[in-house]
């Protein structure tokens, strides 16, 4: 089932060249101004971006494939890799990035692409070795084949605090993919083991962590707890926050119908029992990157999920429970004409970065 927000998120993406510095909108959360610091603009198309370390960004031109360093202090931007082969239709393209928890004792990068590969349209987890400024010796850890229409082939990739690799593949376009648990990985969220293999522990003796899932441009642990959340992208009728669990069934498939009641009519296909969302809208907006302030240096955001969207161009913040399973409060903009959110992260310093088609930012008080 199409969406107006899944070609809304599109257009955006396809319009990623254009060098603008979104006008901000300041929103005023517990008597102090929450606005966005432009850390560069002018880029490429930069979806997918994580941190060193050091500090040090590192982001993906979700058309082109390059790979580039930022340094947030100097402005210094240098292009270390391109991955070839790199199809940036619609929602393709470089879309994920992860460095080794080893880091920089172990530099190898992991992306997350759509690329052409043996003559298929394929969604690749790669991984190259860097060294003295450039990167070499790329090699593909996965596939997954890619839906002919450019939508739904999901793209964030993350390290977990367990030190394995997680992944979320979109359904390609085919609910029935997301209850499929063969080999089957569109429509799941997987686990793995650097290599790329499965990681040990998993559910079902596969990759697979979990499953039912739609679309996905963010997830994010929680550091207290050290849970997974998922933004997940529904169809024309509602957006969700899932709090994931080893082996749930998140309940996409082959029977969603928007004409039944929410969040149920989207979360009805495959075995008992599902997971339903923590939180749900009552339209698309189009929901992408996540994660928690937990040291980000804005008091009155201090233990909220913080996650964007890309068909308002806003962030939200939402207050987690006691327990932190899920949600105690609405949730609430806390910025608006951000010309559309891609991926939000968390600096070494624990500050929150987003990501948008032409730039990167940080989140500041006003």
């Amino acid at each position: 089932m199409m969406r107006t927000a899944t070609r809304g998120l599109a257009a955006i993406l396809m319009v990623a060249t254009l060098s603008v510095v979104p006008t901000v909108a300041q929103a005023t959360v517990g008597h102090r101004a929450i606005k966005a610091k432009p850390v560069a603009t002018g880029l490429n198309g930069p979806s997918g971006f994580t941190f060193a370390p050091s500090g040090v960004i590192w982001y993906l031109e979700r058309g082109t494939g390059e790979v580039h360093t930022l340094d947030p202090k100097t402005g210094k931007n240098h292009r270390v890799f391109t991955i070839s082969g790199v199809n940036g239709a619609g929602e393709r393209g470089a879309l994920g990035i992860a460095l080794s928890p080893r880091w920089p004792a172990k530099k190898v990068v992991y992306v997350y692409v759509t690329r052409n590969g043996n003559g298929h349209l394929q969604n690749q987890l790669v991984r190259f070795s860097a060294s003295g400024g450039t990167g070499h010796g790329l090699r593909v850890l996965l596939t997954s084949p890619a839906s002919a229409d450019p939508y739904h082939n999901g793209g964030r990739i993350l390290f977990g605090p367990d030190r394995k690799l997680y992944v979320v593949i979109g359904d390609a376009h085919n609910s029935k993919n997301a209850q499929d648990r063969s080999d089957n990985f569109r429509g799941k969220i997987l686990r793995l083991d650097p290599d790329g293999t499965g990681a040990r522990g998993n559910p079902f003796g596969s990759r697979i962590w979990s499953y039912g899932h739609r679309n996905s441009f963010g997830f994010t642990f929680d550091p207290v707890t050290r849970r997974l959340w998922e933004t997940e992208n529904g169809p024309e009728c509602s957006d969700e926050i899932n709090l994931i669990a080893k082996g749930g069934n998140f309940g996409w498939g082959p029977n969603e119908s928007c004409s039944l009641s929410k969040p149920g009519g989207t979360n009805n296909s495959g075995p008992t029992p599902r997971h339903g969302p923590k939180w749900f809208t009552g339209s698309t907006i189009g929901v992408t990157g996540a994660a928690f302030c937990h040291r980000c240096g804005i008091r009155s955001l201090r233990g909220q999920l913080v996650f964007g969207d890309v068909d308002t161009g806003s962030l939200r913040a939402i207050h987690v429970n006691t327990a932190r399973t899920g949600f105690s409060s609405k949730a609430r903009v806390i910025a608006t004409g951000l010309d559309g959110v891609h991926s939000v992260e968390v600096s070494p310093a624990g500050r929150i970065y987003f990501s948008g088609p032409n730039g990167i930012y940080r989140l500041v008080s006003g």
